[in-house]
């Protein structure tokens, strides 16, 4: 491996134009801007005091910006990672609490350690387990636990943490007397300037807009005296080197939502560093040293009190609208916040909670995605049905118990699609050499002496018994008539031991019947495990051909006398 891959800024650094400048700065200050309130507010939804996501700001950006590939992508706190800390650790220890903030940031080192083995090991692939119907249900879910859960800070009212929604909303209904409307008008103006701005224009900061209009409201009109809450003392300097110190009971616990956050962060993060570089084509993104530049940036940024980070979708859109061009952009924005918690931290006394509640609800219940819904009940069914199991689960069960059930769904459905896979009769197009499945085309012909089949699947331990099952139903319905079975391995890639024994059982039975078995399509790498196994030799090498229309042809010509008569087969 080179060097310069495992440090991708050996690779845009020496290559670096004056021209990209602009754009990395002026994408640099704008993320920064808009990381400092998006910081403070995921650090609320992750249970911890608002300083927590500004420290979370730093340290991993510029780690990821020196081992990271992608060179748009936004690293930082965000929701989903937060609600995820929140529902590992809210068992453990109450919110806010020192042991809670240590585990935290415990979690963090933890989940940058798998993520970092991950990426050395190559075993980026496992991210595949989470199907993106699952993983859009589960995100949909989670959306709305964020938003409703900071339904306390937009109303005023104290509603006791849970990752329930119905136990949310009842709560919310029963402190509806107890509503502080003064509260509930400044969340509600906050809503009103993100989403304005928004629709004006994206580059511009609206929560930071929104979070001006906060704290000037409650300075001005003195409004912290008639009960609305505020941030307060917010700790000046930046975060100081600490190593974690955890049990081995904290580790045994926190295991679990390690490698829950490691994988759907890193989803997270993949996903929208593709999308970005699609529209870049002057470097590539590698998932593997993803994992690796994610990892680090967790591993390191625990060492300066940082809890789990990824890259996030908003941030990372706004950084590349604004003109990014390399990593340089988030050292910029990490340099900002760094200024900002040295010198600016007294400015956000006054802000209201309200406001960071306004910003979170406007980021997370963006992610609520109706459109995939749509898609898939339009397109497959079953990736729905495993939607809204996710969405369902998460939604009444809880985060972890949602994100279990759609892994299991998944792990489920590729055991399911795998065992049972496709197979089709085929039929001859009449007057072509050419072969179709009987049961989507019409006017095909078939010979009741001949029976061709196609199984569509690698042949292996899991499916040889439908293998096998398959193929003697078809044969038992015309073994009196059967002369000769054709099987097309045009789409069996590989087999195993277990495959090899299914077809010397195919042969034996087609032979104890008086049938002939040829095979038609087989690939190079299937035709090498045939020959070390040595079925190539049972089935005799005569009896391989290229082409289905060459297997029957050989046959006739073996006998002229039993040439049989096409039939056509209608299935209208």
């Amino acid at each position: 491996m080179r060097l310069k891959d495992f440090l991708p800024i050996l690779d845009w650094l020496p290559n670096y134009k004056k021209s990209y400048l602009q754009g990395d700065l002026s994408a640099g200050l704008t993320v920064g801007v808009m990381l400092i309130p998006q910081g403070m507010a995921y650090a609320m939804i992750a249970g911890l005091p608002p300083i927590y996501g500004l420290y979370a700001s730093t340290i991993p950006l510029i780690i990821y910006a020196l081992l990271g590939t992608s060179r748009q992508l936004a690293v930082g706190p965000v929701a989903m990672v937060s609600l995820l800390t929140a529902a590992g650790i809210g068992a453990l220890a109450d919110g806010g609490t020192e042991t809670y903030i240590m585990l935290a940031v415990a979690l963090a080192l933890f989940v940058g350690v798998i993520q970092f083995a991950l990426g050395v090991f190559r075993l980026g692939f496992l991210v595949n387990f989470l199907s993106h119907p699952v993983i859009s249900g589960f995100t949909s879910a989670a959306a709305l636990i964020i938003g409703l859960s900071q339904l306390k800070h937009l109303l005023g009212v104290d509603i006791p943490r849970s990752h329930h929604i119905h136990e949310i909303l009842l709560n919310a209904v029963e402190q509806f007397g107890a509503i502080n409307w003064i509260t509930l008008g400044i969340g509600a103006v906050g809503i009103l300037i993100i989403i304005g701005i928004k629709k004006v224009n994206r580059a511009i900061p609206g929560p930071l807009l929104a979070v001006l209009f906060g704290i000037l409201a409650v300075w001005g009109m003195g409004l912290s005296e008639q009960g609305v809450k505020i941030v307060g003392t917010v700790p000046e300097g930046l975060p100081s080197f600490d190593v974690p110190s955890f049990s081995m009971e904290d580790f045994n616990a926190l295991l679990p939502i390690a490698l829950t956050i490691a994988l759907v962060s890193f989803m997270e993060s993949i996903a929208v560093a593709k999308a970005i570089q699609a529209k870049h084509k002057d470097y590539k993104v590698s998932p593997n040293q993803e994992l690796i530049g994610l990892g680090a940036a967790n591993i390191v940024g625990s060492l300066f009190q940082s809890y789990p980070t990824t890259g996030g979708f908003s941030r990372t859109a706004v950084n590349d609208q604004a003109g990014a061009k390399t990593g340089l952009a988030a050292i910029i924005s990490a340099v900002l916040i760094a200024l900002t918690l040295l010198f600016l931290t007294p400015l956000f006394y006054f802000l209201p909670k309200a406001i960071l509640a306004s910003v979170i609800m406007v980021a997370v219940f963006g992610l609520i995605d109706f459109k995939e819904a749509k898609h898939l009940w339009q397109t497959d069914r079953v990736d729905f049905f495993m939607l809204l199991a996710t969405f369902l689960g998460t939604l009444s069960l809880g985060i972890e118990q949602g994100i279990l059930i759609g892994v299991t769904l998944s792990l489920g459905v590729v055991i399911f699609r795998t065992t049972l896979p496709h197979f089709a009769v085929l039929g001859k197009i009449p007057g072509e050499p050419l072969y179709k499945n009987i049961n989507r085309f019409d006017n095909l012909e078939h010979r009741e002496d001949i029976l061709i089949m196609r199984f569509d699947a690698r042949l292996y331990f899991a499916n040889v018994n439908f293998f096998k099952e398959t193929i003697e139903e078809e044969i038992d319905k015309r073994k009196d008539q059967l002369k000769l079975f054709i099987l097309d391995a045009n789409s069996i890639n590989s087999v195993d031991s277990s495959g090899i024994h299914a077809l010397d059982e195919i042969l034996e039975y087609c032979q104890s019947l008086g049938i002939e078995f040829y095979m038609t399509s087989v690939k190079g790498p299937l035709r090498d495990t045939l020959e070390r196994a040595h079925f190539d030799e049972k089935l005799g090498q005569e009896n391989f051909f290229m082409h289905i229309q060459t297997a029957v042809d050989h046959f006739d010509e073996k006998d002229p006398q039993r040439y049989g008569k096409y039939v056509l087969q209608t299935n209208r």
